[in-house]
């Protein structure tokens, strides 16, 4: 990652690394061979979003709603653009996190022990893939408690084994962290880099510090003072910036919120400056997406009720430590086929409002 050798690091989740690894040790190290290995399963596992995505708007609404659902994945741009583009986590996440919410859903319709256990180790998996997806965690918790039937100690019982799990899959990682770093961390360390990165004296006008990063910088300081250090540092930066600056921090947050959304902070100057009709077409598809998903919204909250809270948790939820941070779409893209199911609903609401009256009458 930093491609010069730095020791251990908790920089990353282990799990795709390891992939990695394995792709590298057979293919050989950053060859093009290796490119196109990972490249290839990115790509497999974008393909097989479409599978759970099906089953989750099968499950809401109707097979109409699944089929849409399941259509607007195979032309969603950064399901076919990122694969290629990143070779990172992102595309398994993506699988991970619309398969959550399969089996959360699936919980509910057999909740019995097996399940549960089932259900809490794979969520240690995922957050060794992806710690960001724990921002929905507690959400379908919930909503698994006020649905999962039985007594109200037996659903709590359910849930703590859940959550147990969970941290037990997560446990062999945390403990290697702490014999190696001597401190407590959890899955990954890079945080208190990240919130340095979003949160520093070059956002400041009127800052006499240095105008700009570079990773050269970045990459030697890290290499010197070894990762605890360097993270400890761009920790107390990023914390008195935020205390100095809580104005232009909010700002900034707003930006961010804006570019996780539309791909950059400007999106209409950068659409009227962009030279290519592909990316005029991204942004264009960024805005619609964002309508698709207010009106998925609307929808399950007027004809769908129950299932609000679990849906709306990727969208609300998982993307606001990046409003904090640093933001791309890359960042993104693991709630990007809950994008595709609400745009769905949206667009097959008609049929939905028929078969909710259908059913209540």
């Amino acid at each position: 990652m930093f491609h010069q050798p730095t020791g251990p690091t908790a920089w990353l989740a282990p799990v795709y690394p390891f992939f990695l690894a394995i792709i590298f040790k057979v293919f050989g190290s950053f060859t093009a061979a290796s490119f196109y290995v990972a490249a290839f399963f990115n790509c497999l596992f974008s393909a097989l979003v479409c599978w759970p995505l099906f089953y989750v708007a099968l499950r809401i609404g109707n097979r109409t709603a699944a089929a849409v659902a399941g259509w607007l994945w195979a032309v969603f741009p950064s399901g076919i653009l990122i694969p290629f583009e990143w070779i990172w986590d992102s595309s398994l996440s993506a699988l991970l996190a619309i398969s959550l919410l399969w089996s959360t859903f699936r919980l509910t319709d057999d909740p019995r022990r097996r399940n549960f256990i089932l259900y809490g180790l794979f969520w240690g998996f995922c957050l060794l893939v992806n710690p960001a997806l724990g921002a929905v965690f507690p959400f379908l918790l919930l909503w698994i408690y006020f649905r999962a039937g039985s007594s109200k100690l037996h659903r709590a019982a359910n849930i703590a084994l859940v959550l147990s799990l969970a941290i037990l899959v997560c446990l062999p990682w945390t403990i290697r962290n702490a014999v190696q770093f001597h401190r407590f961390i959890p899955v990954r360390s890079d945080l208190p880099f990240e919130l340095w990165m979003g949160n520093n004296p070059i956002y400041d006008q009127h800052s006499r510090q240095l105008n700009r990063i570079t990773r050269y910088e970045e990459v030697h300081q890290y290499a010197q003072l070894g990762e605890t250090a360097f993270l400890e540092e761009k920790g107390r930066a990023a914390k008195e910036f935020i205390r100095t600056h809580p104005a232009l921090t909010l700002r900034l947050a707003g930006r961010r919120a804006v570019a996780i959304w539309m791909g950059t902070p400007a999106p209409w100057q950068d659409f009227l400056r962009a030279d290519s009709n592909l990316v005029r077409f991204v942004f264009l598809w960024n805005a619609v997406t964002i309508l698709g998903v207010a009106a998925g919204l609307a929808c399950l909250f007027f004809v769908r009720k129950w299932f609000l809270l679990p849906v709306a948790a990727f969208p609300l939820a998982f993307p606001l430590v990046y409003y904090l941070t640093q933001v791309s779409l890359r960042l993104r893209h693991p709630c990007d086929p809950v994008l595709a199911l609400l745009m769905a609903l949206a667009l097959t609401w008609p049929w939905l409002r028929t078969a909710s009256h259908a059913n209540a009458g």
